[in-house]
Order: C-alpha cells, then structure tokens, then sequence
C-alpha cells in the first residue's frame, strides 16, 4: 500500500471493503490504529511478537509468531502492512469456517509445499506448547507436543514417518478434533 498516510484513500477503502468483511467506519477505525501502532506503515515481525508477549505471559510466543507473522505476511516482505493485517483479521474473525481451515492450514504448511509433514505439524504444535505455557491443563495423550502430534497423524490414520496431511485430510481432521474447530472460532465477537 506505500507509505503511511493518515487516511485511506477511496481507492484502498474500496479493494479493502471488496476484500474483508469489515465495512469503512470499521477500516477506516482500524487503519487508524494501525498507523498509531506502526507509524511507519510496517509492522516488523519482532514488532508482532512483542504485542504477542503480552497476551501470553506464562511462556513464550516468539516460535509460535515466526509461523503466524509468516501467513500475515503474504508477500514475503518481512513486514506485515495494513492491507495483510485487515485481510487476516478478517478471515480469522469474521470468515466462514472454510476460510478459517484453508488460512489455518497455511500456518502449519510453513514450508509452502501444499502438504504438512509431521516434522511441519510438530514444529507448530511445539510453538504453541510453548507459548501456552503451563496455563493449560492437557490430557495424558496430548502432554508433549510430540504426543499430539501423533495423535492427529493417527486420527487420519496417517504414518507419521512417510505420510503427509493435505489440505482435505487438515479439514477431515478439524471435524474429528473439536479442539481444532474451537481454536478456529476464538478470536469471533472480538472485533
């Protein structure tokens, strides 16, 4: 979108109203919060894991925002501008439960090849244990993110060792693991 202005121009109004589900009072409101945030129209990505730090005290986030600062940032600029952040608050607050699968999915395809390895899935899962922190209590056969990780792999009755998880199988799975679908749904109502 180029250098940071005050306002949004008519012409970034429109392709942002066409392109999210928030109406101008809304992205006019955000923009504005934007800017105050990162003066410079770009938000960096030690940026992004400072504000994550303060949502998650009891442990770490800086893996887990490595991985989302990557689907943000969809033009691999190593900076999240206003247009990528409306984009994704919208999907991930307002889009349908597909939109949510296919932007979810992209979180764990880290390596953009299309499918998710084990190793893919585990080095996420490991993210997020370790942002969460001991804030959350786990059952037995979810206590290490290697465990979790299996069990997704063998909910799809998949080999963790030779077997990659698809786009579909991500979606099969989200209906086999409510956990999936809750996280989906978690950031509705914020905004």
């Amino acid at each position: 979108m180029g250098k940071a202005v005050s306002k949004l121009s008519k012409d970034d109004l429109k392709s942002l109203r066409q392109a999210t589900y928030f109406d101008k009072r809304e992205l006019q409101q955000w923009y504005k919060g934007f800017i105050r945030d990162c003066p410079s129209g770009q938000l960096s990505e030690e940026e992004f894991s400072k504000v994550f730090r303060q949502f998650f005290p009891f442990g770490d986030p800086t893996d887990y925002c490595r991985f989302l600062f990557q689907v943000f940032d969809i033009d691999n600029s190593k900076y999240i501008d206003f247009k990528e952040f409306i984009i994704a608050l919208s999907i991930t607050t307002r889009g349908s439960e597909d939109q949510k699968l296919n932007w979810s999915f992209k979180l764990y395809d880290h390596r953009r090849v299309g499918k998710i390895s084990y190793q893919d899935m585990l080095a996420v899962v490991s993210a997020i244990y370790k942002m969460v922190g001991s804030m959350v209590a786990l059952p037995d056969d979810e206590k290490t993110p290697e465990l979790r990780t299996e069990k997704f792999f063998s909910m799809l009755h998949k080999d963790k060792d030779n077997d990659f998880i698809t786009l579909a199988d991500f979606k099969e799975l989200s209906k086999r693991d409510p956990s999936i679908a809750n996280a989906l749904s978690a950031y509705e109502g914020l905004v």
